[in-house]
């Protein structure tokens, strides 16, 4: 690894040239963000609307351009051996390093800056001609003669390391500027990864848009920022496509998602959605909440069924004629004409909704028909016309009602008879039982709806009018939800792809999925490629292997995470015997760069905040930005999953098993838990450690 020393000229400097040319390209960055700042729209928007659409373009466009000083604008460097083909170089916005050049020297970064002849400065990491700076090898050097690595103290560039990669001599070794960007304390939301892309997860990432990927990946092993890269990667790819079709991350809560929401825009990505299930279904407001044995029969797949067989009973099949008066003729359609059109819609199993909309436009047709016959020639305003006649309406309104959704499954849950009539050979009895509700409710509005109520609402919903499709999901802490809520994220994208990130031995909810075939067929993609990280990056090779004791009990037959850091980390088991001692542990700590987590069970927390407060130490609550003065945050175990601290403090692992309604779900709680250090971890205890711990 190169230094900086004592000054010498430039050229004798390779640091300094490196630091010229990313003075050379912040130069050029500014230059194109002046650019777009500088475009006068007035004489090409032909109204109002297009003027806005416009300016919000250009003004994401101007965002996206931004130059983050304490953000590397690149991060390494390729020097090929000849000249990239033209089909490999082709990138997004023009990027395409000239076959001409007499240097093939290649800047790799978060994002494409080129000079004023357009020249590229910097190629974006997700152009083709950067791939091999992630899989590029001894074994494969993929035509690079030298990979050259950047080390940045905050935004100034203070190392590099090179690896010859065509240079047989050159023994294989471990690059310490990647270790260091590995294990670099955090502080505040999470970070990129560009820089530390391994190659597969880099395979992930690149993988294409038409199939739907599921992401395994143990504590530490990077599924979230391989599924948000993967995104990035597709809007890259695909700009115009997802422009117009949309894509969603999902995550388990907001704390998760206010965690990770800096990593796309520090990408130059401002159009991605975030979003919670809870949010995707929010028809109603959610005041309520259902016992564990509820919660999974409404979970259940099986609802779907009771749920469409609950829509489409409101289907009569007509035992009358419609009689359409227009002027002194009256045409006359026969109940049995109108009960084939009813069959007809119901054979076709289209949504209640479009088949309800299509009803009377048969039925007018019908009427047209008979109108022809007579010699008249009516248009199809008088079709129409007849599909509006109030005779019409009536008789769509009798066979074919509306349904509200809302107050459908407010029926199914209070009605003991509708229930049992729609649940006949679905549910036992004693399923239905624990699903009814207790109290009759008067209304929708004044209902305590739960999480999982509201889910059922959102399948009603789809059954009568499509839920519109987006291009890509990501779904992320994907193990613990059930299968309707698999059903409700589906519905997202139908039509499009999905990033599916989970590890099944973090499943902490009574309904955790079983296995990722299981949950991929309630999302609607069977056919989805299932692929497993198992190279643990951000846990300490000390923390992984104690809280891998308890896999063969929370999830037999699952590779344990092997840490691939060079520093094993800090570990240690501490008995305490009050608040006051933990709070000692966490100031210990503190003394560390970066962030610490008290992590606790949840009924904890209120005792272990009051000790907090009686030592002066101020403490954020989980989803709150770290700031070099504030760097302790009190984390319920139920907020923890996905949140990392650079050392952690992990108050009685007991009382967070016994928290849970059963052991297995109460050890997966644990198991996350101990799996938040990236640096360091001390476990204090009053009673004895679960035995499952035990060597």
């Amino acid at each position: 690894m190169s230094t900086p020393s004592t000054p010498t000229p430039i050229d004798d400097d390779p640091l300094g040239r490196e630091r010229a040319h990313l003075s050379s390209s912040r130069a050029a960055l500014r230059a194109m963000r002046e650019d777009v700042e500088s475009l006068d729209i007035s004489d090409v928007t032909a109204n109002w609307v297009n003027a806005q659409i416009l300016g919000r373009q250009i003004e994401d466009r101007i965002r996206a351009l931004a130059d983050l000083s304490d953000t590397p604008l690149f991060f390494g460097r390729l020097d090929y051996l000849h000249a990239p083909g033209a089909e490999r170089a082709e990138g997004a916005e023009g990027e395409r390093p000239r076959p001409e050049a007499a240097d093939q020297k290649l800047y790799i970064g978060r994002r494409h800056v080129h000079d004023e002849d357009g020249d590229p400065m910097v190629i974006d990491w997700r152009a083709p001609v950067s791939q091999p700076f992630y899989r590029a090898s001894k074994k494969d050097p993929m035509d690079v003669g030298l990979r050259r690595r950047f080390g940045y103290t905050g935004g100034d560039l203070t190392a590099y390391e090179d690896e010859h990669l065509s240079d047989p001599e050159e023994g294989a070794r471990t690059s310490r500027l990647l270790q260091q960007e590995i294990e670099r304390p955090r502080v505040g939301p999470m970070r990129d990864i560009v820089a530390t892309i391994q190659p597969e997860q880099d395979e992930i990432v690149r993988s294409g848009l038409g199939g739907t990927v599921c992401v395994q990946g143990g504590p530490g092993t990077g599924k979230t920022a391989v599924g948000l890269h993967r995104v990035a990667y597709l809007l890259y790819a695909h700009r115009e496509r997802l422009a117009r079709t949309g894509t969603l991350v999902i995550g388990p809560n907001r704390s998760f998602l206010h965690y990770i929401e800096q990593v796309l825009p520090a990408l130059g990505e401002l159009s991605v959605r975030q979003a919670t299930v809870d949010d995707l279904v929010a028809h109603v407001e959610v005041r309520g909440a259902d016992d564990a044995d509820a919660a999974v029969v409404k979970g259940d797949a099986r609802m779907a069924e009771v749920v469409r067989r609950a829509v489409y009973a409101h289907v009569t099949l007509p035992t009358e004629p419609v009689v359409v008066v227009r002027g002194s003729r009256r045409w006359r359609v026969p109940a049995y004409e109108l009960e084939e059109m009813v069959r007809e819609l119901l054979d076709r199993d289209i949504r209640y909704g479009a088949a309800r909309e299509a009803l009377p436009q048969r039925i007018a047709h019908a009427v047209l028909v008979q109108m022809e016959r007579s010699g008249e020639a009516p248009d199809d305003r008088v079709q129409d016309a007849v599909a509006r006649n109030s005779a019409v309406k009536a008789a769509v309104k009798a066979v074919w009602p509306p349904v509200d959704p809302a107050k459908l499954v407010l029926r199914l849950l209070t009605d003991t008879e509708f229930l049992a009539e729609h649940a006949a050979g679905i549910l036992t009895e004693e399923e239905q039982k624990t699903i009814r509700w207790a109290k009759p409710v008067r209304s929708v509005k004044s209902a305590r709806w739960s999480a999982a109520d509201a889910v059922l609402i959102d399948e009603a919903t789809d059954v009568v009018e499509r839920t519109p499709s987006l291009g890509h999901v990501v779904l992320d802490e994907a193990q613990d939800l059930s299968p309707m809520q698999y059903r409700a994220v589906g519905r997202r994208c139908t039509t499009g792809s999905a990033t599916v990130l989970g590890d099944l031995a973090q499943g902490t909810t009574p309904w955790a999925t079983r296995g990722w075939a299981e949950a991929l067929g309630h999302l609607g993609k069977p056919d989805a490629v299932i692929e497993e990280l198992t190279a643990g990056f951000r846990v300490p090779t000390d923390v992984i292997t104690y809280a891998s004791r308890l896999l063969p009990h929370i999830a037999p037959g699952l590779t344990p995470v092997a840490s691939v850091r060079e520093n094993p980390g800090f570990f240690e088991l501490r008995p305490v015997s009050d608040p006051a001692e933990v709070v000692a542990a966490c100031e210990e700590l503190l003394r560390h760069e970066g962030s610490t987590g008290l992590i606790a069970a949840d009924t904890r927390i209120p005792v272990l905040a009051e000790a907090l407060a009686a030592a002066g130490i101020p403490a954020l609550s989980p989803g709150e930005e770290t700031t070099h003065d504030t760097r302790l945050t009190l984390v319920p175990a139920s907020l923890a999953k996905g949140l990392e601290y650079d050392y952690v403090v992990l108050d009685d692992p007991r009382a967070i098993v016994t928290a849970e309604p059963d052991e297995r779900t109460g050890l997966r709680r644990l198991y996350v838990t101990l799996t938040r250090a990236v640096s360091g971890l001390t476990v204090t205890h009053t009673s004895p450690l679960p035995d499952q711990l035990g060597v």
